[in-house]
């Protein structure tokens, strides 16, 4: 077996060792040699080299580890605390009822209990688990990751990541994940960020040349790009070297355990969980000393105890929540949203504020250019050929206005020029790509002159001009021809229009490539205004989010005026708008005071909206952000919940815990609800179970103290926790009342002990009346009206118990399952919230058969006997007092603590 492991260690060495020479050779070769080398070219490879290739290196798939096998995962659904406890309690409980027995008296029938409840626990959890699994994996099969390859034949073409094979040409832009590990081969201003490789969060610029010679680690060497890491700005274009676990990101899955961040409401679970094992630590030896010295049959006694520690195991926790998150997951699903990851589920319910982008959110998501005009407001067809030709040539981040001109000049009718054969009269030479620091871009192109044509936000437009077109001449731009066209685009803004301008020069003098540097003393020719219009059910969905504690804010990179004239039309208050260069004067706490106030912050860079939202979470928000964008991934990162959709930039798929199929900010309030039933539910089952579990601490203490036998045998204690947790196994699919679902809910880990306390002895008060009643009344009335201490017949004795754990056993079972339809809701149970259909038939279906059991031959055979008539009027009457006393008793807590679950 260890030659087996040193050979295995071995081979992954030499494969390791391997690709890095691979990727040095490709860091070091020219271009011709590369291509020979991988077997590609300038125009890519074929479809059959593409199948080639995969089949000599391999799928571009990252294995994470060792996928654990069905018996590995039916082994980990078992293994928990208190499936361990129940294990223990079974070992012990053979030694006692079976091994230690005396001959004849063996009865395994605790024993079986016992590792029914655990198989029971286990299963469920298991079917629940795998159900989880599949759900989750089928979810995230609905969001597609794509990449731009240079295939012969089709040429450029969008396929999914895991396609990618050793010798595609790759087209990168911003935004773009890089899909394998790459030899970048042309770049123009190409900044990549390989934090999470290297943890080095400064964006790291890479360029083509040939690096020969050097000794530095390959994530450092400035040719090689990495599966892994993303593109900030730039554009540039690789040839794919290693894929898949031949890659470094490969490498590193397989040889570290990434196990997730606990959320709150994880960690809360524990916690809650942790506190019932040491209440029940702590009472069974209680429980065994206590009955042991007043009872004086200490096997009794520990049997009793051991029957107790079952009792108070909550041992269906663990598959309850499970059971929650699959089926609140693929609920989610059915309303268009994919939760990446099922513990984030919790996260989404306890939203309440939601910070998002104004455009695709708020508006329609589709930019019409509406007008191209000179700086005095006119119509100009020169202004619309120039915004082509920057738009056509582009290879960056090419957004919805560069559509939105390409399909006006496409279609034009102007009358003035037919523009639809523009490009064929042009050459591209070189582009500066977009970047969200300078918020414009370049080409630059010839038709027997060079001119480099720019466009982009007003603003930086004019900071680079030193010249502008004014009535029909070049003019320097002065302060009032400045202030002229200011006030042009503020009428436009004023309208509703996003306004971007376009400028130019003529023969470029540059020194090597093109750069940011030949964007200065520029001629501003005019601008260009789109309308992006607000979706009709925006103002509805705002008005439902709000009706839901969330408040909406929105963060984004436009214009003031413009970001006010939507924000007003969907109902947003725009009182007051903080501006990006507002921000920079202001300390965290300053500005977490204001973002509390604010609802609408504009100009903001990407840095920006991620202090925003960290300074509104150090307010005590829980803050969800949607966006779309590479400008908002880390507005994402820096928020409780990312919130994507499925069109959006790879690295903003990437960084979100949530992706929405549709980007409408309804199908976000959807699966907000859907969050929240979730929680409400699992909610349910903890309280629940830690209430009653304390109360029944109580009830046992005092039988223990006060009774002169034992109050109810070890068996009937497991009958009545098997069928009682069989019958809590619906919960997850129980209903939610609209008024909870109407706040976002945290998870408070003081609000279940405080309900423990408040709530558990409720159900005390009346196990120990019933005792009495037992003791006092309904035994003593079967045995010819003689009391306990007056009877001195053995089987008269033995009859006097039977009907007294007979009756404990019935009244036990009908307050601790009524008690779920008590706790599920402040509300009266069945008149004003009625459970889910199948936790009623459930939950009255173990009342039922829990009743019956004492007036069966089984029932005999376990120590119980039938009662009479009259205990069930006196059961009624306490029935209906337990439900009179926990309304009394929700409705002080309520009022005390402001919510119930």
């Amino acid at each position: 077996m260890q030659n087996v492991k040193k050979n295995l260690i071995d081979k992954n060495k030499a494969r390791a060792e391997a690709v890095s020479d691979r990727l040095k050779f490709a860091a070091a070769a020219t271009r011709e040699e590369l291509f020979d080398t991988l077997g590609t070219g300038q125009e890519g490879l074929s479809d059959a080299l593409a199948e080639e290739s995969r089949e000599q290196y391999g799928d571009n798939r990252i294995t994470h580890g060792k996928k654990a096998s069905l018996p590995e995962r039916l082994a980990k659904a078992f293994v928990n605390p208190f499936t361990a406890i129940l294990f223990v309690l079974a070992v012990v409980s053979a030694f006692t009822d079976i091994i230690f027995a005396e001959p004849g008296d063996a009865d395994p029938f605790a024993v079986i209990i016992i590792t029914t409840m655990v198989l029971a626990s286990g299963l469920l959890r298991f079917v629940q688990e795998t159900r989880s699994g599949h759900a989750a994996e089928n979810l995230l099969k609905m969001i597609k990751t794509t990449t731009c390859v240079q295939r012969r034949k089709t040429g450029q073409v969008e396929i999914p990541l895991e396609d990618v094979v050793v010798g595609d040409i790759v087209h990168l832009a911003a935004g773009d994940m890089i899909p394998a590990d790459m030899r970048i081969i042309q770049a123009k201003d190409l900044f990549i960020s390989q934090s999470a490789l290297t943890g080095e969060s400064v964006a790291v610029e890479k360029t083509p040349s040939a690096v020969r010679g050097g000794r530095d680690a390959l994530t450092e060497i400035s040719n090689l790009a990495f599966m892994g890491s993303n593109v900030i700005s730039g554009s540039a274009l690789g040839v794919v070297a290693a894929t898949g676990n031949d890659t470094i990101f490969g490498e590193m899955a397989q040889h570290v355990t990434h196990k997730p961040v606990k959320t709150s409401f994880e960690k809360g679970v524990n916690t809650v969980s942790w506190l019932l094992i040491r209440f029940m630590l702590v009472m069974v030896p209680f429980v065994l000393f206590i009955n042991g010295f007043t009872k004086g049959d200490w096997m009794e006694a520990a049997l009793f105890a051991l029957a107790v520690a079952v009792g108070l195991t909550p041992e269906m926790l663990p598959m309850i929540v499970t059971a929650c998150l699959a089926k609140g997951a693929v609920a989610m699903s059915r309303e268009k949203t994919i939760i990446k990851n099922l513990n984030s589920i919790q996260n989404i319910g306890s939203i309440d504020i939601l910070c998002t982008d104004k455009t695709g959110t708020l508006t329609q998501d589709k930019v019409v250019l509406m007008y191209h005009l000179n700086i005095h407001g006119q119509e100009d067809a020169r202004v619309l050929r120039h915004a082509f030709l920057n738009s056509y040539y582009q290879t960056g981040l090419r957004n919805l206005m560069d559509i939105a001109i390409i399909e006006r000049t496409q279609s034009a009718q102007d009358g003035v020029e037919d523009l639809r054969g523009l490009a064929d009269r042009y050459t591209k030479v070189d582009e500066i790509p977009f970047d969200f620091e300078r918020r414009r871009m370049s080409v630059v192109v010839t038709n027997g002159k060079t001119q480099v044509i720019t466009k982009g936000a007003v603003e930086e437009m004019l900071s680079v001009c030193a010249f502008a077109e004014y009535e029909g001449k070049v003019r320097p731009l002065t302060d009032d021809i400045r202030a002229y066209i200011l006030k042009k685009v503020g009428e436009l803004n004023e309208d509703g229009m996003r306004v971007i301008a376009v400028a130019q020069k003529h023969n470029p003098s540059p020194v090597g490539a093109f750069s940011v540097a030949d964007e200065s003393e520029m001629v501003l020719m005019g601008y260009l205004a789109f309308l992006d219009p607000p979706k009709e059910s925006t103002a509805k969905a705002i008005t439902t989010l709000n009706e839901y504690g969330v408040a909406v804010k929105i963060l984004t990179g436009d214009n003031d005026k413009v970001t006010r004239t939507v924000c007003r039309q969907v109902g947003i208050p725009v009182d007051r708008i903080l501006l990006g260069s507002d921000l920079d004067g202001m300390s965290d706490e300053a500005l977490g005071k204001v973002a509390e106030e604010v609802s609408v912050f504009a100009k903001l860079s990407p840095q920006q909206k991620a202090r925003v939202i960290t300074a509104l979470r150090s307010k005590g928000h829980s803050v969800g952000y949607l966006g779309d964008g590479i400008n908002d991934a880390a507005a994402m990162k820096a928020s409780d919940v990312g919130i994507s959709v499925d069109t959006a930039v790879d690295i903003a798929k990437e960084s979100a815990d949530v992706i929405l199929l549709e980007k409408d900010l309804m199908v976000l309030e959807k699966g907000l609800v859907e969050g929240r039933k979730t929680y409400a539910n699992m909610i349910k089952y903890i309280k629940m179970t830690a209430s009653s579990n304390f109360g029944n601490m109580f009830s046992v203490l005092v039988a223990s103290a006060f009774l002169p036998f034992i109050p109810m045998m070890a068996i009937h204690i497991l009958i009545l926790n098997l069928i009682y947790d069989l019958s809590c196994t619906a919960i997850p699919w129980d209903n939610v009342d609209k008024e909870y679902l109407a706040k976002p809910k945290k998870w408070d880990s003081t609000s279940v002990s405080k309900f423990m306390l408040w709530i558990g002895p409720t159900s005390s008060v009346f196990d120990i009346s019933t005792y009495a009643l037992m003791f006092f009344v309904i035994c003593p009335a079967m045995v010819g009206g003689h009391m306990w201490h007056e009877i001195t017949d053995p089987a008269t004795q033995a009859y006097f118990i039977a009907v007294f754990q007979a009756g404990w056993f019935i009244e036990s079972m009908w307050t601790q399952t009524l008690v779920i339809h008590m706790l599920r809701t402040p509300k009266i149970p069945f008149l004003q919230s009625r459970a889910s259909l199948p936790l009623t038939l459930l939950t009255f279906a173990g009342i039922v058969l829990l009743t019956i059991i004492p007036f069966t031959g089984f029932g005999t055979s376990v120590g119980l006997a039938a009662l009479p008539m009259a205990f069930f009027w006196w059961l009624a009457l306490t029935v209906f007092l337990y439900m009179v006393l926990v309304s009394i008793f929700k409705g002080i807590f309520v009022k005390k603590y402001g919510e119930l679950l």
